[in-house]
């Protein structure tokens, strides 16, 4: 399907013939090449600077026959976000794998609901008065500083924000990297938080350590990162089927809204112990759980796209990133080995590309790891060094978790 204009001047999307050969591309690469690694990581760049063509339908399928350092092979999903958002495009690719081990059994999922004794208390809370008023006055600061930093407040220029105009047109690199699920339990079990908890606290320690070394001042610099959420109520992927029916509890499109969420500064007490950020997110996250604000945002796009159209959505949307330090998103994948027309999956990674933002950070979980993605602005950001502090971060706070008993509670 394209969008297409009618005689009211309102874009609509209209059914066209698919010729598959002009969305499946397979490239050669040149017999002189030094370095698969590097061809295969300039050749993701190139591609993710390459527009769509508005007259098709917008997406395309690279298959990569060449060896990694990581794959025999890879298989990149260029997809527009006018298709779909990271909820509904998983569903349809999900929707074309089975399970490597046997396929006639489902796929399975990490399960995302809160325990029992959460939602007695979550439960208990929300019949107080306190617990109303506190919901009420953290709505409006945390929707009322949503449209600020929408509109008219930036983020400082820091190493992970160039603030240049037009930085959606320069060229980005791609790195990944991953982190064992269990060391991450192991860190979530010892001090009684969630794995987004501990994810978060990780992400914004390791994104510290980068700004204090390649800029000593940043570290304690004013900057946000941008969380960009689901706004269905529903656990688990539903088949393309499921969300193109009318009556969906998880309908196709883009159910998306946004959470700022200020990075926090690497003060003296917080190198010393780097667990801080594990408790700073932990209380963070539990605060914004009491606000509304991010089904009012979703609401609020929901709104502004049909009483104004979808530019006008993108026009918010590319003011909110452009004033944003961060991007960070991420996904759930399953449990088990996926196979892709009898292949084996051994990697699944995803990233934003063509924003106005120097930095996205993508998480996948995926075979009991949690798959990182980096997309930076070239020549701007070191992913290297970026890489190494995360590695450092995740390593100081499993080491200082192994100081504490399990089953500590906070």
């Amino acid at each position: 399907m394209v969008k297409v204009q009618d005689k009211k001047g309102e874009k609509r999307w209209k059914k066209v013939d698919v010729n598959l050969k002009e969305h499946v591309r397979t490239p050669i690469l040149p017999e002189t090449l030094e370095s698969n690694d590097k061809w295969f990581q300039d050749y993701l760049s190139r591609i993710s600077m390459e527009e769509l063509p508005q007259s098709k339908p917008l997406w395309e399928v690279h298959i990569v026959n060449s060896t990694t350092s990581d794959a025999h092979g890879s298989v990149i999903f260029k997809l527009h976000h006018a298709l779909g958002d990271g909820y509904s495009l998983m569903g349809a690719l999900l929707s074309c794998l089975q399970r490597a081990d046997d396929p006639s059994l489902p796929l399975s999922f990490p399960t995302l609901k809160p325990s029992n004794q959460e939602s007695k208390s979550t439960k208990g809370i929300c019949s107080s008065f306190s617990w109303l008023l506190s919901s009420a006055f953290y709505t409006v600061a945390d929707f009322g500083w949503s449209m600020l930093k929408s509109s008219i407040i930036n983020d400082e220029k820091t190493p992970i924000r160039s603030g240049n105009v037009g930085v959606e047109f320069q060229p980005i690199s791609i790195s990944t990297m991953a982190f064992s699920i269990h060391q991450v339990s192991d860190i979530k079990s010892r001090l009684g938080v969630t794995i987004n908890d501990v994810v978060t606290g990780i992400v914004f320690y390791g994104t510290r350590l980068y700004m204090e070394e390649m800029n000593s001042k940043s570290k304690t610099a004013e900057s946000t990162a941008l969380v960009l959420l689901n706004t269905r109520n529903i656990e688990g992927y539903q088949s393309i089927n499921d969300m193109l029916n009318t009556k969906a509890k998880a309908p196709w499109g883009n159910k998306i809204s946004f959470l700022h969420v200020p990075i926090p500064k690497l003060k003296q007490s917080r190198t010393s112990n780097p667990l801080e950020f594990i408790w700073e997110a932990h209380n963070m996250i539990k605060r914004k759980k009491q606000s509304l604000a991010v089904p009012l945002t979703g609401t609020l796009l929901e709104m502004e796209g049909k009483l104004r159209g979808q530019e006008a959505v993108a026009k918010h949307i590319y003011g909110t990133l452009s004033n944003s330090s961060a991007v960070i998103s991420n996904l759930v994948g399953p449990l088990q080995q996926m196979a892709l027309a009898n292949h084996p999956v051994k990697g699944l990674y995803f990233t934003l590309a063509g924003g106005p933002e120097s930095l996205v950070i993508s998480i996948m979980s995926y075979m009991g790891v949690l798959r990182v993605t980096f997309k930076t602005e070239k020549d701007f950001i070191d992913e290297q060094k970026l890489k190494s502090c995360m590695q450092s971060a995740f390593e100081r706070i499993l080491k200082a978790a192994k100081e504490i008993p399990d089953k500590t509670r906070y």
